[in-house]
């Protein structure tokens, strides 16, 4: 039986730290809302929400700061990102009480977040002058031709951003987006609203200019659509079924946007794997956020000539997880965050089941510690008639399935309309990189579950399939949010016959050019 402790109350939210924050949003011209502590069913705040008059408001001001931030130099936006960074890091007490409290999450999970923040904010911060520098490339006549490429950013980006990762997912892709020169609109879910007012309430304690990154609050369904229209770009973090809504109503705009979507996240145990080893990591990739995280891992495929002793290990270890989301590090999985996730859980279980489906650990709500603890659970005998089979639950569950060849666990891996992230297992790294080549997924982690790609900030992430488009981190993260212009001089002569010069003559004369120097580029 899994051993939990109750969660502490929402006292460290108090009116001193919340009111000034409230104050940094964009809204008030429509009612409020009532937003509550998923871990105690306690009020938080009363939530103002937004009215297309501050919708219009919010973008007006973040135009005017955005065009001044544009003449800034990329070396002093960059210093604000640093400057930020020690902000989050030496104030992350209170930050992860905010995301604690709003979400439900455990202390260590929400610790993640800081984590990505810091490491993102960082990163851009060391590389954006250099991503962001005039190149100059080959004109067509060498010489005669000067070419200059420079960035231009968009203008004003639309971060729509969800409730499970409030943090990282509202502040890591507002940070290259501001070191590019454009200003943000941020649309949090309303109820971890107060995370992302306070990252902006600390980018501005850092040197952001007043008004460059603006929030506005309200539900998707009501104002999505007003800041869409309003965007010079859109990144939105969620489900796949609104990803494909934000990507027609960009497309009908012709302006960009950037998706990352869900998962059904498949983890490997190949033959030749460390059990034990893969067994330890397996339960934080699958239980990270109580399972409501789009990296993490809710399908499992062990080889079965190491699937007993993957048990063995895997299952006492998930029942010993502690249930709880005190402001402290004593637990190791909080709550789920809404109603609706609780209900999609139990409903995923009960249907597999009473479809035959065995429960190794977990199955249970724990209404005792909150209203929407559901304990950490594992499942075999899992098929294909069965809802958790297919669907993406988003919940603390995870099904176990038995394969006999590697090869099988690879196609079974890549039966889903998904493709985000996987993790394969073995003891030989370059057999890892060979069978994760042959996964249809934007990242992979060999013996890992998800930190090592997500964290790994140079690299880019994303999903394919209906898990997205569009990538997030490494330089792709950065440039998405930049047009380029080419300015090309031609000096001396034109790209056209000379005086007399005949037109058969001047296609001779381009000829015998467009042949020497392709001899000179293969040298």
């Amino acid at each position: 039986m899994t051993t939990a402790q109750r969660p502490a109350a929402t006292g460290a939210l108090t009116p001193d730290l919340v009111k000034p924050l409230l104050a940094r949003a964009a809204a008030g011209g429509a009612p409020a809302v009532t937003v509550s502590a998923p871990a105690t069913g306690e009020q938080i705040a009363e939530l103002p929400q937004s009215s297309v008059a501050d919708i219009d408001a919010a973008f007006e001001r973040a135009r005017a700061a955005q065009r001044r931030w544009a003449q800034v130099p990329v070396r002093e936006r960059a210093a604000v990102l640093r400057r930020f960074h020690d902000l989050v890091l030496a104030e992350q007490d209170t930050i992860l009480d905010i995301v604690q409290t709003e979400t439900g999450k455990s202390r260590t999970h929400a610790f993640d977040e800081v984590g990505d923040v810091a490491v993102n904010s960082r990163y851009y911060a060391a590389t954006a002058p250099k991503l962001l520098a005039r190149r100059n490339p080959r004109g067509v006549l060498p010489v005669l031709t000067d070419v200059q490429v420079r960035p231009r950013p968009k203008g004003v980006v639309a971060v729509i951003s969800p409730w499970n990762y409030p943090l990282a997912l509202a502040v890591s892709d507002a940070l290259p987006a501001l070191v590019a020169g454009n200003a943000v609109v941020g649309r949090p879910d309303n109820q971890t609203a107060l995370t992302a007012l306070w990252a902006v309430d600390a980018a501005v304690r850092a040197g952001l200019p007043e008004d460059l990154w603006q929030i506005v609050l309200g539900r998707g369904s009501v104002i999505g659509g007003e800041v869409i229209d309003r965007a010079d770009y859109v990144d939105y973090t969620g489900s796949s079924a609104t990803g494909r809504t934000i990507g027609r109503q960009a497309g009908e705009r012709l302006i960009g946007c950037s998706l990352e979507l869900g998962g059904k996240n498949p983890l490997l145990v190949l033959s030749d794997a460390d059990p034990a080893a893969a067994a330890r990591t397996a339960v934080r990739a699958s239980f990270a956020s109580a399972g409501q995280l789009c990296e993490s891992m809710e399908r499992i495929y062990v080889h079965e000539k190491v699937y007993d002793r993957f048990v063995e290990e895997f299952v006492p270890a998930v029942r010993a997880l502690k249930l709880g989301s005190p402001l402290d590090y004593s637990t190791d999985m909080g709550s789920l965050t809404f109603p609706r996730q609780l209900e999609t859980v139990r409903a995923h279980v009960d249907d597999a089941v009473a479809k035959g489906a065995t429960v190794l650990a977990g199955g249970v709500h724990r209404p005792d510690l909150g209203p929407y603890f559901y304990e950490p659970t594992v499942l075999t005998e899992v098929t294909a008639e069965m809802t958790v089979y297919r669907e993406e639950t988003f919940g603390p569950v995870v099904s176990v399935y038995k394969v006999a060849t590697d090869d099988e666990a690879v196609t079974q891996a890549n039966d889903t309309p998904y493709g985000l992230n996987a993790s394969v297992w073995t003891r030989s790294a370059a057999r890892g990189r060979e069978f994760a080549a042959r996964i249809n997924a934007g990242s992979v982690n060999v013996n890992e579950g998800f930190i090592a790609a997500w964290g790994s900030a140079d690299a880019p992430s994303g999903g394919v399939g209906i898990s997205g488009t569009g990538r997030r981190h490494g330089p792709e993260g950065l440039l998405k949010y930049v047009d380029t212009q080419t300015i090309a001089v031609q000096r001396m002569l034109p790209i056209a016959p000379l005086p007399g010069m005949s037109e058969a003559m001047w296609a001779k004369t381009m000829t015998l050019y467009f042949r020497v120097m392709k001899t000179l580029r293969q040298k």
